[in-house]
């Protein structure tokens, strides 16, 4: 039963990784995170699948990314993080306007500085 589970959101999981890569609102990372910890829960053979494809390999951070991956996830986090600053900056909200400013300059230095490219 866990593992059919597992497999369940690792196919919900990759299919929104897949829909992140073409649509740049919808991040790509954090689904095929999910879905690689789920399809490695569920079986050897999806998990070997799973770390042979394209997407996986391209968006692989322990090995680097490349320029164009990183560039994307850096314009979409941007853009999500620019609409939230702004709909919080109508409102009123100065400190969360701060902590979001906060957690983007840190996803840049890092994005930047502490993923390899390759």
């Amino acid at each position: 039963m866990r593992k059919i589970l597992y497999i369940m959101i690792g196919c919900i999981s990759l299919g929104l990784g897949i829909i992140g890569v073409i649509l740049p609102i919808l991040p790509t990372i954090p689904f095929v995170l999910l879905a690689a910890f789920c399809f490695a829960r569920s079986s050897e053979r999806l998990d070997g699948w799973f770390k042979n494809t394209k997407l996986y390999r391209e968006n692989n951070i322990k090995s680097g990314m490349t320029k164009r991956a990183k560039l994307r996830i850096m314009c979409s986090v941007t853009l999500l993080m620019g609409i939230g600053f702004i709909m919080m900056g109508l409102k009123g909200i100065v400190v969360g306007d701060i902590v979001l400013l906060i957690v983007w300059i840190f996803h840049m230095v890092y994005f930047m500085f502490g993923v390899k490219t390759v």
